[in-house]
């Protein structure tokens, strides 16, 4: 089933709660992530004009929902994408925290729903199920958590999950509830995904290999009158050249060791996730084939779990390869770069003017001094009034 290729696209980007660095793999270069610096990223997002950002999830990261409402009241447009988790959370709690959140970010909230991947850290958490019950609680608790956030009064008793007279008292900003993201690779994952949310994820794979999963995704959603939007996870490495570019690849890991690389990857062996498994597979844990596809670089998976690829290349190549993911249906790009923060101007500075971007403004024209833009020449001349005397 073919998608209709969206005219515009939405653009987040990322807050790194579970650390950040020049360097992939090791403590150089590495940064202090506090308070402090998320409100620095998130500012720069909102003030760039990026949609929204991901918080990630999970025991190597900061609480998605209290860094969330730390940072929504710090940022005026910024949208947050925070994970709900079921099995770990009830659906009535849930419904309950999304309302308040949304409440509080004057309808900036948007749900990522996480099933978890890993039995080791779901373990940890007091999550005993094999993946497919896992995506069977996971049905269950959405069928709940949307009733909730619709503003019905709720009765249920499924193989999971009970709930007799569960509502809202405080209804959400959003009518119906934020919008419901959600990734999964495998078959009971696209069950849950057809039935129950309203964007589907995929991490950054070829696009041969996304045009297949939005083919699939697409026909199963379209065996019950629904129809689905795609989003896609990826790292961006952008510089004025392709020749920069790649060179800032290599400089991301080249403090990797070969046993810091075979220590991760048994790591993520031992997930049962379908999707981390496709994240494997494109390099083998190997660095002598990390260009999966044209400017699709697979280092960052190298000891990084969840999305590991990253597209290279000066902005027009990057603009170039992020329309052709588009052209498949992909309508949202949820970005990152190392390190977050002057990464986020990069990317928005560079490919920020070269794409169709749903919620792009214009910028704000003023009189004070503001502009034009760029370090006044010797304390008199404008860098403008310098350009137009050389033309």
């Amino acid at each position: 089933m073919s998608m209709k290729a969206p005219s515009e696209a939405n653009v987040l980007w990322f807050l790194p709660t579970h650390g950040d660095g020049r360097y992939l793999g090791t403590s150089l270069g590495g940064r202090h992530v506090g308070l402090d610096y998320l409100r620095q990223i998130a500012q720069a997002a909102d003030s760039l004009g990026y949609f929204g950002v991901l918080l990630p999830t999970g025991r190597s990261c900061e609480d998605s929902w209290v860094v969330a409402s730390a940072l929504a009241p710090l940022t005026e447009r910024l949208r947050y994408l925070v994970a709900v988790r079921p099995g770990l959370q009830s659906p009535t709690v849930a419904a309950r925290m999304t309302a308040t959140l949304d409440r509080i970010s004057n309808g900036r909230l948007l749900i990522n729903v996480v099933t978890g991947g890993d039995p080791v850290e779901n373990k940890g958490d007091g999550i005993f199920m094999d993946h497919d019950d896992r995506y069977a609680v996971t049905r269950e608790f959405l069928h709940v958590y949307r009733e909730l956030l619709a503003g019905k009064a709720v009765d249920y008793h499924g193989s999971h999950i009970a709930i007799e007279d569960g509502r809202l008292l405080f209804e959400p900003v959003q009518h119906g509830g934020p919008p419901l993201y959600f990734g999964g690779s495998s078959d009971a994952g696209i069950a849950v995904a057809v039935h129950s949310v309203d964007k589907y994820l995929t991490w950054g794979e070829p696009p041969a290999q996304v045009a297949d999963k939005i083919s699939r995704v697409s026909q199963a959603a379209a065996r019950f009158g629904r129809k689905m939007s795609f989003g896609i996870r990826l790292h961006v490495i952008v510089r004025e050249t392709n020749e920069e570019a790649w060179k800032a690849a290599d400089d991301l890991i080249r403090h990797l060791d070969d046993d810091t690389i075979a220590k991760a990857q048994s790591i993520f062996q031992r997930m049962d996730s379908v999707g981390q498994d496709r994240m494997r597979e494109l390099h083998g844990g190997r660095r002598d084939k990390l260009e999966v596809s044209p400017n699709l670089w697979a280092g960052v998976g190298l000891v990084r779990g969840g999305a590991g690829t990253a597209l290279v290349g000066d902005p027009e190549t990057v603009a170039a390869r992020m329309k052709e993911y588009m052209a498949l249906g992909i309508d949202t790009f949820i970005m990152s770069g190392y390190p977050h923060l002057e990464e986020a101007y990069r990317f928005a500075e560079l490919v920020f003017p070269l794409l169709p971007r749903a919620n792009a403004s214009a910028p704000v024209l003023s009189a004070v001094n503001m502009g034009p833009f760029g370090e006044t020449i010797a304390n008199f001349v404008r860098p403008l009034d310098r350009q137009a005397a050389q033309s």
